[in-house]
Protein backbone atom coordinates (compact mmCIF):
# COMPACT_ATOMS: atom_id res chain seq x y z
CA UNK A 1 0.00 0.00 0.00
CA UNK A 2 2.86 2.40 0.78
CA UNK A 3 4.25 1.84 -2.72
CA UNK A 4 0.84 2.54 -4.27
CA UNK A 5 0.50 5.76 -2.25
CA UNK A 6 4.00 6.92 -3.16
CA UNK A 7 3.33 6.32 -6.86
CA UNK A 8 -0.02 8.12 -6.70
CA UNK A 9 1.51 11.14 -4.95
CA UNK A 10 4.07 11.43 -7.74
CA UNK A 11 1.77 10.96 -10.72
CA UNK A 12 -1.67 12.27 -9.72
CA UNK A 13 -2.56 15.18 -12.03
CA UNK A 14 -5.00 16.92 -9.67
CA UNK A 15 -2.31 17.00 -6.99
CA UNK A 16 0.05 18.66 -9.44
CA UNK A 17 -2.52 21.42 -9.97
CA UNK A 18 -2.57 22.15 -6.23
CA UNK A 19 1.24 22.22 -6.26
CA UNK A 20 1.11 24.81 -9.04
CA UNK A 21 -1.27 26.90 -6.92
CA UNK A 22 1.21 26.70 -4.05
CA UNK A 23 4.05 27.78 -6.37
CA UNK A 24 1.97 30.74 -7.54
CA UNK A 25 1.36 31.74 -3.92
CA UNK A 26 5.09 31.61 -3.23
CA UNK A 27 5.77 33.93 -6.17
CA UNK A 28 3.05 36.35 -4.96
CA UNK A 29 4.73 36.46 -1.56
CA UNK A 30 8.16 37.10 -3.06
CA UNK A 31 6.79 39.86 -5.24
CA UNK A 32 5.13 41.54 -2.26
CA UNK A 33 8.58 41.70 -0.63
CA UNK A 34 10.15 43.06 -3.83
CA UNK A 35 7.53 45.81 -3.87
CA UNK A 36 9.56 47.50 -1.09
CA UNK A 37 12.40 48.13 -3.54
CA UNK A 38 12.70 51.45 -5.43
CA UNK A 39 11.05 51.67 -8.83
CA UNK A 40 13.43 52.73 -11.62
CA UNK A 41 12.47 53.43 -15.24
CA UNK A 42 14.44 54.57 -18.30
CA UNK A 43 12.82 56.39 -21.19
CA UNK A 44 13.85 57.56 -24.62
CA UNK A 45 12.10 58.73 -27.78
CA UNK A 46 12.77 59.94 -31.29
CA UNK A 47 10.44 62.71 -32.41
CA UNK A 48 10.14 64.68 -35.66
CA UNK A 49 8.34 68.00 -35.35
CA UNK A 50 6.44 69.68 -38.21
CA UNK A 51 4.89 73.14 -38.40
CA UNK A 52 4.62 75.46 -35.44
CA UNK A 53 6.52 74.14 -32.41
CA UNK A 54 8.87 75.18 -29.60
CA UNK A 55 12.64 74.94 -30.04
CA UNK A 56 13.78 72.67 -27.14
CA UNK A 57 17.15 74.49 -27.06
CA UNK A 58 16.08 78.16 -27.14
CA UNK A 59 12.35 77.80 -26.26
CA UNK A 60 11.57 80.06 -29.24
CA UNK A 61 8.56 79.48 -31.50
CA UNK A 62 9.73 78.04 -34.84
CA UNK A 63 8.04 76.60 -37.93
CA UNK A 64 10.91 74.58 -39.34
CA UNK A 65 11.08 70.80 -39.29
CA UNK A 66 13.51 69.24 -36.74
CA UNK A 67 13.96 66.08 -34.74
CA UNK A 68 14.78 65.44 -31.06
CA UNK A 69 16.05 62.41 -29.17
CA UNK A 70 15.69 62.83 -25.36
CA UNK A 71 16.79 60.34 -22.68
CA UNK A 72 15.76 60.11 -19.03
CA UNK A 73 16.27 57.87 -16.01
CA UNK A 74 13.80 58.22 -13.13
CA UNK A 75 13.40 56.48 -9.81
CA UNK A 76 11.10 56.61 -6.81
CA UNK A 77 10.73 54.88 -3.48
CA UNK A 78 7.77 54.89 -1.12
CA UNK A 79 8.67 56.15 2.34
CA UNK A 80 5.28 55.71 3.97
CA UNK A 81 1.95 54.33 2.75
CA UNK A 82 0.10 53.60 5.96
CA UNK A 83 1.95 50.27 6.32
CA UNK A 84 0.08 48.95 3.30
CA UNK A 85 3.07 47.13 1.84
CA UNK A 86 4.11 45.63 5.17
CA UNK A 87 0.61 44.29 5.76
CA UNK A 88 0.44 43.07 2.16
CA UNK A 89 3.68 41.11 2.69
CA UNK A 90 2.29 39.47 5.81
CA UNK A 91 -1.03 38.70 4.12
CA UNK A 92 0.62 37.13 1.06
CA UNK A 93 2.91 35.09 3.32
CA UNK A 94 -0.09 33.71 5.21
CA UNK A 95 -1.85 32.92 1.91
CA UNK A 96 1.26 31.16 0.60
CA UNK A 97 1.49 29.03 3.73
CA UNK A 98 -2.24 28.29 3.46
CA UNK A 99 -1.76 27.12 -0.13
CA UNK A 100 1.04 24.81 1.05
CA UNK A 101 -1.21 23.37 3.74
CA UNK A 102 -4.03 22.85 1.23
CA UNK A 103 -1.61 21.07 -1.09
CA UNK A 104 -0.55 18.85 1.82
CA UNK A 105 -4.23 18.25 2.62
CA UNK A 106 -4.80 17.03 -0.94
CA UNK A 107 -1.89 14.62 -0.51
CA UNK A 108 -3.55 13.14 2.55
CA UNK A 109 -6.92 12.93 0.77
CA UNK A 110 -5.27 11.10 -2.11
CA UNK A 111 -3.49 8.77 0.31
CA UNK A 112 -6.80 7.98 2.03
CA UNK A 113 -8.45 7.26 -1.33
CA UNK A 114 -5.62 4.94 -2.31
CA UNK A 115 -5.83 3.23 1.08
CA UNK A 116 -9.58 2.74 0.64
CA UNK A 117 -9.13 1.39 -2.90
CA UNK A 118 -6.33 -0.89 -1.71
CA UNK A 119 -8.45 -2.30 1.11
CA UNK A 120 -11.37 -2.77 -1.26
CA UNK A 121 -9.10 -5.00 -3.32
CA UNK A 122 -8.18 -6.88 -0.17
CA UNK A 123 -11.86 -7.31 0.67
CA UNK A 124 -12.85 -8.60 -2.74
CA UNK A 125 -9.79 -10.85 -2.88
CA UNK A 126 -11.03 -12.28 0.38
CA UNK A 127 -14.49 -12.74 -1.12
CA UNK A 128 -12.95 -14.53 -4.11
CA UNK A 129 -11.04 -16.84 -1.75
CA UNK A 130 -14.22 -17.56 0.24
CA UNK A 131 -16.18 -18.13 -2.98
CA UNK A 132 -13.52 -20.57 -4.20
CA UNK A 133 -13.68 -22.38 -0.88
CA UNK A 134 -17.46 -22.65 -1.12
CA UNK A 135 -17.22 -23.78 -4.73
CA UNK A 136 -14.78 -26.53 -3.80
CA UNK A 137 -17.23 -27.77 -1.18
CA UNK A 138 -20.08 -27.75 -3.71
CA UNK A 139 -17.97 -29.67 -6.24
CA UNK A 140 -17.10 -32.27 -3.63
CA UNK A 141 -20.72 -32.61 -2.59
CA UNK A 142 -21.85 -32.86 -6.22
CA UNK A 143 -19.39 -35.69 -6.82
CA UNK A 144 -20.55 -37.37 -3.60
CA UNK A 145 -24.20 -37.20 -4.69
CA UNK A 146 -23.33 -38.69 -8.07
CA UNK A 147 -21.68 -41.66 -6.36
CA UNK A 148 -24.55 -42.04 -3.89
CA UNK A 149 -27.05 -42.10 -6.78
CA UNK A 150 -24.99 -44.74 -8.56
CA UNK A 151 -25.14 -46.83 -5.39
CA UNK A 152 -28.86 -46.19 -5.06
CA UNK A 153 -28.50 -44.39 -1.75
CA UNK A 154 -29.88 -41.06 -3.02
CA UNK A 155 -32.63 -40.00 -5.37
CA UNK A 156 -32.21 -38.03 -8.58
CA UNK A 157 -33.71 -34.95 -6.95
CA UNK A 158 -30.67 -34.74 -4.69
CA UNK A 159 -28.48 -34.36 -7.78
CA UNK A 160 -30.52 -31.36 -8.93
CA UNK A 161 -30.09 -29.74 -5.52
CA UNK A 162 -26.35 -30.33 -5.60
CA UNK A 163 -26.15 -29.04 -9.17
CA UNK A 164 -28.13 -25.91 -8.23
CA UNK A 165 -25.77 -25.21 -5.34
CA UNK A 166 -22.74 -25.73 -7.59
CA UNK A 167 -24.04 -23.33 -10.23
CA UNK A 168 -24.94 -20.77 -7.56
CA UNK A 169 -21.40 -20.90 -6.15
CA UNK A 170 -19.92 -20.54 -9.65
CA UNK A 171 -22.06 -17.44 -10.20
CA UNK A 172 -21.02 -16.07 -6.81
CA UNK A 173 -17.35 -16.58 -7.73
CA UNK A 174 -17.84 -14.80 -11.06
CA UNK A 175 -19.54 -11.84 -9.34
CA UNK A 176 -16.77 -11.63 -6.74
CA UNK A 177 -14.13 -11.67 -9.48
CA UNK A 178 -15.96 -8.89 -11.33
CA UNK A 179 -16.12 -6.81 -8.14
CA UNK A 180 -12.40 -7.40 -7.64
CA UNK A 181 -11.69 -6.20 -11.19
CA UNK A 182 -13.75 -3.05 -10.56
CA UNK A 183 -11.85 -2.39 -7.31
CA UNK A 184 -8.55 -2.78 -9.15
CA UNK A 185 -9.68 -0.26 -11.75
CA UNK A 186 -10.39 2.30 -9.02
CA UNK A 187 -6.86 1.87 -7.64
CA UNK A 188 -5.35 2.11 -11.13
CA UNK A 189 -7.19 5.38 -11.74
CA UNK A 190 -6.22 6.87 -8.37
CA UNK A 191 -2.57 6.02 -9.05
CA UNK A 192 -2.85 7.35 -12.63
CA UNK A 193 -1.30 4.18 -14.04
CA UNK A 194 -1.15 4.50 -17.81
CA UNK A 195 -1.55 1.64 -20.30
CA UNK A 196 -2.48 -0.71 -17.46
CA UNK A 197 -5.62 -2.83 -17.25
CA UNK A 198 -4.72 -4.95 -14.22
CA UNK A 199 -2.70 -4.65 -11.04
CA UNK A 200 -1.57 -7.25 -8.55
CA UNK A 201 -0.99 -6.44 -4.90
CA UNK A 202 0.93 -8.65 -2.50
CA UNK A 203 -1.43 -10.24 0.02
CA UNK A 204 -1.53 -13.35 2.16
CA UNK A 205 -5.08 -14.45 1.37
CA UNK A 206 -5.01 -17.29 3.90
CA UNK A 207 -4.10 -14.91 6.70
CA UNK A 208 -6.63 -12.37 5.40
CA UNK A 209 -9.50 -14.87 5.54
CA UNK A 210 -8.56 -16.73 8.70
CA UNK A 211 -7.10 -14.09 11.03
CA UNK A 212 -9.61 -13.00 13.68
CA UNK A 213 -7.45 -10.79 15.88
CA UNK A 214 -7.22 -7.04 16.18
CA UNK A 215 -4.36 -5.00 17.59
CA UNK A 216 -6.53 -2.16 18.88
CA UNK A 217 -8.93 -3.01 21.69
CA UNK A 218 -8.69 0.17 23.77
CA UNK A 219 -11.59 2.60 23.64
CA UNK A 220 -10.94 6.24 22.75
CA UNK A 221 -12.38 9.64 23.60
CA UNK A 222 -13.30 12.17 20.91
CA UNK A 223 -12.04 15.23 22.80
CA UNK A 224 -8.48 14.00 23.25
CA UNK A 225 -8.17 12.99 19.58
CA UNK A 226 -9.67 16.31 18.43
CA UNK A 227 -7.31 18.43 20.53
CA UNK A 228 -4.36 16.65 18.96
CA UNK A 229 -5.75 16.79 15.41
CA UNK A 230 -6.55 20.51 15.60
CA UNK A 231 -2.85 21.25 16.02
CA UNK A 232 -1.66 19.77 12.72
CA UNK A 233 -4.52 18.86 10.35
CA UNK A 234 -3.59 20.79 7.17
CA UNK A 235 -7.12 21.96 6.38
CA UNK A 236 -7.48 23.59 9.81
CA UNK A 237 -4.03 25.17 9.61
CA UNK A 238 -4.81 26.48 6.11
CA UNK A 239 -8.02 28.11 7.32
CA UNK A 240 -6.25 29.63 10.33
CA UNK A 241 -3.68 31.13 7.98
CA UNK A 242 -6.38 32.50 5.70
CA UNK A 243 -8.03 34.10 8.73
CA UNK A 244 -4.74 35.75 9.65
CA UNK A 245 -4.31 36.92 6.05
CA UNK A 246 -7.78 38.47 6.12
CA UNK A 247 -6.80 40.38 9.27
CA UNK A 248 -3.78 41.83 7.48
CA UNK A 249 -5.94 42.71 4.48
CA UNK A 250 -7.99 44.90 6.81
CA UNK A 251 -4.73 46.69 7.64
CA UNK A 252 -3.99 47.13 3.93
CA UNK A 253 -7.42 48.67 3.35
CA UNK A 254 -7.11 50.93 6.39
CA UNK A 255 -3.70 52.17 5.18
CA UNK A 256 -5.39 53.89 2.23
CA UNK A 257 -6.79 56.46 4.65
CA UNK A 258 -3.29 57.70 5.58
CA UNK A 259 -1.09 60.14 3.63
CA UNK A 260 1.48 58.61 1.27
CA UNK A 261 5.03 59.97 1.23
CA UNK A 262 7.53 59.09 -1.50
CA UNK A 263 11.00 60.20 -2.61
CA UNK A 264 11.74 60.57 -6.31
CA UNK A 265 14.60 61.72 -8.50
CA UNK A 266 16.00 61.43 -11.96
CA UNK A 267 18.47 62.51 -14.61
CA UNK A 268 17.81 63.50 -18.22
CA UNK A 269 19.61 64.56 -21.37
CA UNK A 270 19.01 64.53 -25.11
CA UNK A 271 20.09 65.19 -28.62
CA UNK A 272 18.27 67.98 -30.52
CA UNK A 273 18.70 68.97 -34.14
CA UNK A 274 18.13 72.65 -33.24
CA UNK A 275 21.11 72.79 -30.85
CA UNK A 276 23.71 74.53 -32.98
CA UNK A 277 27.01 76.33 -32.62
CA UNK A 278 27.71 79.92 -33.63
CA UNK A 279 28.24 78.83 -37.22
CA UNK A 280 24.81 77.18 -37.38
CA UNK A 281 26.07 73.60 -37.29
CA UNK A 282 24.22 71.04 -35.15
CA UNK A 283 26.41 70.04 -32.22
CA UNK A 284 27.62 66.39 -32.18
CA UNK A 285 25.66 63.79 -30.22
CA UNK A 286 28.46 63.27 -27.71
CA UNK A 287 28.67 66.94 -26.83
CA UNK A 288 24.91 67.35 -26.51
CA UNK A 289 24.55 64.20 -24.39
CA UNK A 290 27.08 65.70 -21.95
CA UNK A 291 26.01 69.33 -22.01
CA UNK A 292 22.22 68.81 -21.96
CA UNK A 293 22.29 66.72 -18.76
CA UNK A 294 19.92 67.76 -15.96
CA UNK A 295 19.03 66.24 -12.59
CA UNK A 296 16.10 66.53 -10.25
CA UNK A 297 15.11 65.22 -6.83
CA UNK A 298 12.00 65.74 -4.76
CA UNK A 299 9.51 64.49 -2.21
CA UNK A 300 5.85 63.78 -2.96
CA UNK A 301 3.09 63.84 -0.37
CA UNK A 302 -0.37 62.58 -1.29
CA UNK A 303 -3.09 63.29 1.28
CA UNK A 304 -6.42 61.52 0.63
CA UNK A 305 -9.28 63.96 1.24
CA UNK A 306 -12.24 62.56 -0.65
CA UNK A 307 -12.35 59.38 -2.69
CA UNK A 308 -16.11 58.96 -2.85
CA UNK A 309 -15.96 56.85 0.34
CA UNK A 310 -14.25 54.04 -1.61
CA UNK A 311 -11.43 53.60 0.94
CA UNK A 312 -13.84 53.15 3.85
CA UNK A 313 -15.96 50.84 1.72
CA UNK A 314 -12.86 48.68 1.11
CA UNK A 315 -12.26 48.58 4.87
CA UNK A 316 -15.80 47.37 5.49
CA UNK A 317 -15.47 44.74 2.77
CA UNK A 318 -12.16 43.59 4.25
CA UNK A 319 -13.74 43.32 7.71
CA UNK A 320 -16.62 41.28 6.28
CA UNK A 321 -14.11 38.97 4.58
CA UNK A 322 -12.29 38.59 7.90
CA UNK A 323 -15.54 37.60 9.62
CA UNK A 324 -16.26 35.16 6.79
CA UNK A 325 -12.87 33.50 7.18
CA UNK A 326 -13.30 33.28 10.96
CA UNK A 327 -16.68 31.64 10.43
CA UNK A 328 -15.15 29.22 7.90
CA UNK A 329 -12.55 28.30 10.51
CA UNK A 330 -15.25 27.49 13.03
CA UNK A 331 -17.07 25.44 10.40
CA UNK A 332 -13.91 23.48 9.59
CA UNK A 333 -13.25 22.86 13.28
CA UNK A 334 -16.82 21.69 13.74
CA UNK A 335 -16.58 19.33 10.75
CA UNK A 336 -13.27 17.98 12.07
CA UNK A 337 -14.75 17.32 15.50
CA UNK A 338 -17.81 15.61 14.03
CA UNK A 339 -15.62 13.47 11.78
CA UNK A 340 -13.45 12.41 14.71
CA UNK A 341 -16.53 11.87 16.85
CA UNK A 342 -17.94 9.49 14.24
CA UNK A 343 -14.61 7.70 13.84
CA UNK A 344 -14.25 7.22 17.60
CA UNK A 345 -17.79 5.92 17.86
CA UNK A 346 -17.15 3.49 14.99
CA UNK A 347 -13.88 2.44 16.64
CA UNK A 348 -15.54 1.66 19.95
CA UNK A 349 -18.36 -0.18 18.18
CA UNK A 350 -15.99 -2.18 15.98
CA UNK A 351 -14.18 -3.52 19.04
CA UNK A 352 -17.38 -5.31 20.03
CA UNK A 353 -18.31 -6.22 16.45
CA UNK A 354 -14.90 -7.81 15.84
CA UNK A 355 -15.24 -10.14 18.80
CA UNK A 356 -18.84 -11.03 18.02
CA UNK A 357 -18.22 -11.60 14.30
CA UNK A 358 -15.25 -13.83 15.09
CA UNK A 359 -17.35 -15.88 17.51
CA UNK A 360 -20.20 -16.07 14.99
CA UNK A 361 -17.86 -17.20 12.20
CA UNK A 362 -16.39 -19.93 14.40
CA UNK A 363 -19.86 -21.08 15.45
CA UNK A 364 -21.05 -21.20 11.84
CA UNK A 365 -17.90 -23.08 10.83
CA UNK A 366 -18.58 -25.75 13.46
CA UNK A 367 -22.25 -25.89 12.42
CA UNK A 368 -21.30 -26.33 8.78
CA UNK A 369 -18.71 -29.02 9.62
CA UNK A 370 -21.32 -30.96 11.56
CA UNK A 371 -23.90 -30.49 8.78
CA UNK A 372 -21.38 -31.73 6.21
CA UNK A 373 -20.78 -34.93 8.17
CA UNK A 374 -24.52 -35.45 8.67
CA UNK A 375 -25.12 -34.92 4.97
CA UNK A 376 -22.48 -37.48 4.06
CA UNK A 377 -24.24 -39.96 6.34
CA UNK A 378 -27.64 -39.12 4.86
CA UNK A 379 -29.06 -37.72 8.09
CA UNK A 380 -29.96 -34.33 6.57
CA UNK A 381 -30.93 -33.31 3.05
CA UNK A 382 -29.12 -30.97 0.66
CA UNK A 383 -31.21 -27.94 1.51
CA UNK A 384 -30.20 -28.10 5.17
CA UNK A 385 -26.55 -28.51 4.15
CA UNK A 386 -26.65 -25.58 1.73
CA UNK A 387 -28.33 -23.43 4.37
CA UNK A 388 -25.52 -24.19 6.83
CA UNK A 389 -22.92 -23.52 4.10
CA UNK A 390 -24.47 -20.19 3.19
CA UNK A 391 -24.62 -19.12 6.84
CA UNK A 392 -20.92 -19.95 7.19
CA UNK A 393 -20.02 -18.02 4.00
CA UNK A 394 -22.06 -15.04 5.17
CA UNK A 395 -20.30 -15.10 8.55
CA UNK A 396 -16.91 -15.19 6.79
CA UNK A 397 -17.88 -12.21 4.61
CA UNK A 398 -19.12 -10.21 7.59
CA UNK A 399 -16.01 -10.96 9.62
CA UNK A 400 -13.76 -9.97 6.70
CA UNK A 401 -15.67 -6.73 6.21
CA UNK A 402 -15.59 -5.84 9.91
CA UNK A 403 -11.84 -6.49 10.16
CA UNK A 404 -11.01 -4.37 7.11
CA UNK A 405 -13.31 -1.58 8.36
CA UNK A 406 -11.47 -1.77 11.64
CA UNK A 407 -8.09 -1.47 9.91
CA UNK A 408 -9.20 1.59 7.92
CA UNK A 409 -10.72 3.11 11.05
CA UNK A 410 -7.54 2.48 13.01
CA UNK A 411 -5.32 4.04 10.32
CA UNK A 412 -7.60 7.07 10.05
CA UNK A 413 -7.63 7.62 13.81
CA UNK A 414 -3.86 7.16 13.92
CA UNK A 415 -3.57 9.99 11.40
CA UNK A 416 -5.75 12.29 13.52
CA UNK A 417 -3.72 11.34 16.60
CA UNK A 418 -0.56 12.56 14.87
CA UNK A 419 0.92 9.13 14.20
CA UNK A 420 2.69 8.84 10.80
CA UNK A 421 0.53 6.65 8.59
CA UNK A 422 1.37 7.31 4.94
CA UNK A 423 5.00 8.40 5.12
CA UNK A 424 4.13 11.93 3.95
CA UNK A 425 6.49 14.55 5.33
CA UNK A 426 4.39 17.49 6.56
CA UNK A 427 7.30 19.87 5.96
CA UNK A 428 8.24 18.58 2.55
CA UNK A 429 5.60 20.66 0.79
Amino acid sequence: MDECIAYALEHNLQLKDFNYTSDAGREDYRQSVRNLLPEVNANTSYTINFGRSTDPFTNNIITTEFFSNPYSLQGSVDLFQGLQKINAIKASKFLYKAAKEESLHQKYLLAFRVMQAFNNIRFFKGLVAIANEQLDVSKTNFQLVEKQIELGLMAGADLYEAKSSLLGDELNLTQSENQLAAAKLVLIQEMNLENTADIEIRLDITQLVETNETNETMKMESDSVYLKAREFVPLIKAQELRTQAATKQVGVARGRLYPALSLFGGVGTGYFETTRDTLGNTLPFRNQFRDNTSQFIGVSLNVPISNRWSARSRIKQAKIEKLRQENNLEVQQQVLFQTIQQLVQDHNSLIVELEQSAQNMEAQRLAFTIAQKRYEKGIINGIELYTAKNFYARAQNENLQVRLRSEVNKSTLSFYRGIPVFGIDQYDN
